[in-house]
């Protein structure tokens, strides 16, 4: 391992160092100005803070204008109407977008990216994106991001800024209720995002965006004009023609034989603005390189891994009404899937999960006409989810067929956002935002097999509330200097059962009770962070934040068998609240032929919550545990101090003109390291990566080569864990884009394109997955998509 690790740091010091020879004349170049030359895409970001600050762009009228300055109309005088600005140069595909104005570091995937890249689950999209990669419990069906080694509790996914309120938090065999077929853009933050959503985000969020709550009249111009920036809330008194636009989705696959698509309608006119979209996929069990199951070579697989195919579909509609100063809007989104569980037990009992979601959305946005106050934001959000878990009770017997458990979400959820009209303190132009967050969830996850028994399912029926008010101040010192200041405080109360337990967790013969309990919590975080421009086009930022977690309700309450992660699992009522302690350093560059950010940083966890395997075999109840053949791994939820450290790399670098485009080099790097406060490993963390690869693009093409070699992962856990050899992952694209001439095609927009996937075909296992020494990762493939824009 030792002499892995000094090769990794030599080939990426070697790496970093021809680069940045390569680069070092970059830092001092304008770019050409002719065809060849890159254009940077504007990137809008929201997730991180709730002090937007929007870069003056180039819009299409009509569009209701920024207002930057003290100034305001006159009651009941009309705002003019802008005049139509002259159109923007369309932006390059695949130039790496670097977010250089948060004090958070954040990751975007633009639309294309999503278009190009594919993928069932936002967990395989991102999977390998600098600091974060995907659970992979089921590939394609089951996938759930992570970031710097944190997952499903510290995690957060909001899909249009209300929490996804699916299962997937619950268990790593639970779906991510947001599809990417449905997602236009999305937005990664690296590290704390709990002061904005909650201690459910200790470790970062997943925000994904869309136009199912419209925020803008439909454009009818000739698109590619913006990255993910559409046109704004227009006045009230803008004359606006009807206007109908529809987006066409397709994708095939050769690895798992899928098919997707997906169609997108928008419509407006007037102060209305509406949205429609629908989607479905459907792929059978995926080809596999090798075989599959490491500890048990007796199971025939025929080249596809067992109990892996899927089918999904979905559908939205909502709309917006737009008045002077603002819009309000709704919608309700319907999510099904039906996938089947990969792994010998999953194929043996021919287990698969029927999910299904329904969800209504509602948000709105204000700009009032007074001194004071910028804006005023809402999001409110209310689920009902549920999934069954369907299988054979006993494998030889086909009849018994049936679900084994089910899961149930009922959750609400309120977000209301203030800023304030900045103001000049002196010392520095102050901008201050401050939010008030509500939520309820109720949850029950209860087995048909033995009812009314004490360990019927994983928990009894329990709930919770939370309610929480924080506040972002932004200092301008002057435009190279900016400051935040952040806090926020929650009260979460949790009202759910557990049985009493001996103090070992061995069954002593004495009969058990369920005792009500009913914690409460109050976390409290505070950040403050620096943003400085440096020479070169460079931004340096460091940030340290204090942020506080309430445990959940799984890790409270739990106390049955939990077939996903093969343990059973027993709650802790006593635990207290988790708190992380973080510095982060960064410097990022956005524009010029050399792009790139670079990022360290170290978090120290108090009373750091985990599943403590005790060594102790169980099965389905608790009188089984220490029985001969018990099949699940005893797991208390227990808390110890951690430590992660790490840092994330990733360039891009224009080398110069070639055949009328642009080709370049690009890399990345990204490695954690976590361990207990006794040196022992903090389990299923991900591996050192390295990657690198080459481009060439134009203003229609994209053609890209990728190699990311992960290290073999042999900082394990004690009891449990397994190491995890290395891969090297090869993908090769090409895509073209292109404006069509809407009588002679129909459309007037395509892109289409081609993606390998593992061209080298390798056996590769996940680290981070429970089920990696049984599962595969899909073997080598191709996916062909193509997008028409009418």
């Amino acid at each position: 391992m030792k002499f892995k690790m000094r090769r990794a740091q030599c080939l990426g010091g070697a790496s970093l160092l021809l680069l940045g020879a390569a680069a070092t004349p970059a830092f001092a170049q304008e770019p050409a100005q002719n065809k060849s030359s890159t254009e940077i895409p504007a990137v809008t970001v929201t997730a991180p803070s709730p002090i937007v600050r929007r870069a003056v762009v180039p819009t299409r009228a009509p569009v209701r204008t920024t207002r930057t300055a003290r100034v305001r109309s006159q009651p009941g005088t009309a705002e003019a109407t802008p005049a139509a600005a002259a159109p923007a140069a369309t932006p390059q595909q695949g130039v790496l977008p670097v977010v250089t104005n948060q004090f958070a570091t954040v990751t975007v995937v633009p639309n294309e990216e999503i278009r190009r890249e594919g993928g069932g689950q936002l967990g395989d999209l991102l999977f390998s994106k600098p600091g974060i990669t995907g659970s992979s419990f089921a590939p394609g069906a089951s996938s759930r991001p992570i970031i710097r080694g944190l997952d499903v509790n510290r995690v957060g996914v909001v899909e249009n800024g209300t929490n996804a309120n699916g299962a997937s938090d619950l268990g790593e065999d639970h779906f991510v209720p947001i599809d990417p077929l449905a997602t236009n853009q999305i937005e990664v933050v690296r590290g704390p995002a709990a002061l904005r959503y909650g201690s459910t985000s200790i470790g970062g969020v997943i925000s994904a965006t869309n136009n199912r709550i419209p925020d803008a009249l439909p454009s009818c111009a000739p698109s590619f004009q913006s990255y993910g920036m559409p046109t704004k809330a227009p006045l009230a008194t803008a004359a606006t023609s009807p206007c109908v636009t529809a987006e066409t989705r397709t994708a095939f696959s050769s690895v798992d034989r899928g098919v997707e698509s997906g169609v997108l309608l928008d419509t407006g006119g007037g102060n209305f603005a509406f949205h429609a979209d629908a989607y479905g996929r459907t792929t059978s069990d995926y080809s596999i390189p090798g075989y599959p199951y490491l500890n048990d070579q007796s199971r025939p697989v025929n080249g596809r891994q067992p109990n892996s195919a899927t089918r999904s579909d979905g559908a939205s509609i909502g709309g917006s009404y737009f008045f002077q100063g603002g819009y309000i809007g709704a919608s309700i989104t319907q999510n099904d899937s039906l996938y089947h569980i990969p792994g010998i037990d999953g194929a043996d009992h021919n287990t698969r999960i029927d999910g299904h979601q329904t969800k209504i959305n509602v948000k709105g946005e204000y700009h009032p006409d007074n001194t004071a106050i910028d804006a005023v934001r809402f999001w409110a959000g209310a689920t009902d989810y549920r999934h069954n878990e369907i299988g054979l009770a006993d494998p030889a017997d086909p009849n018994s067929d049936g679900v084994r458990q089910t899961f149930t979400n009922k959750e609400q959820e309120l977000r209301i956002e203030t800023q304030l009209m900045p103001f000049n303190a002196r010392f520095a132009e102050v901008t201050t935002a401050f939010g008030f967050q509500a939520g309820h969830q109720e949850l029950t996850a209860p087995s048909p097999d033995d009812p009314g028994a004490l360990f019927n399912g994983l928990w009894d029926p329990n709930r919770n509330y939370r309610v929480a008010g924080y506040v972002f101040n932004e200092f301008k010192f002057s435009e190279q200097t900016r400051a935040q200041i952040a806090g926020r405080i929650e009260h979460v109360e949790l009202h759910g059962s557990t049985p009493d337990f001996p103090a070992d967790f061995l069954p002593d013969g004495t009969p058990q009770t369920s005792i009500v309990r009913n914690p409460s919590f109050t976390p409290k975080s505070g950040s403050i962070g620096l943003l400085q421009d440096l020479p070169g086009g460079m931004v340096g930022s460091i940030t340290a934040q204090y942020v506080e977690r309430a445990p959940k309700p799984a890790e409270l309450f739990s106390r049955g068998g939990h077939d996903a992660t093969a343990t059973f699992d027993i709650g802790n009522p006593n635990l207290t609240i988790e708190t992380a302690k973080s510095v982060e350093v960064g410097v990022r560059r956005a524009t010029g032929p050399f792009r790139f950010e670079a990022t360290v940083y170290y978090t120290h966890f108090d009373n750091f919550i985990y599943r403590r395997l005790t060594g102790v075999m169980c099965d389905d109840d608790f009188a089984s545990c220490g029985a001969p053949g018990a099949e699940l791994n005893q797991a208390v939820y227990s808390q110890r101090n951690a430590n992660f450290r790490g840092g994330e790399f990733q360039s891009q670098l224009d080398v110069g003109a070639f055949q009328g485009g642009i080709w370049g080099i690009e890399n990345q790097i990204d490695f954690v390291r976590a361990t207990f406060s006794d040196g022992t490993n903090v389990p299923r963390i991900p591996p050192l990566r390295m990657g690198a690869g080459v481009f060439w693009r134009d203003d229609n093409w994209l053609m890209r080569v990728n190699l990311l070699h992960a290290f073999a992962q042999n900082n394990v856990a004690v009891i449990a864990e397994t190491p995890t050899a290395g891969y090297n992952l090869l993908k090769a694209e090409v895509s073209y884009k292109t404006k069509l001439h809407p009588n002679a095609f129909g459309a007037r927009e395509m892109l289409v394109g081609l993606v390998g996937n593992n061209l080298l075909n390798e056996n590769i296992r996940n680290s981070v997955s429970y089920t990696k020494d049984e599962v595969l990762m899909p073997g080598i493939g191709v996916r062909a998509f193509a997008n028409f824009k009418f």
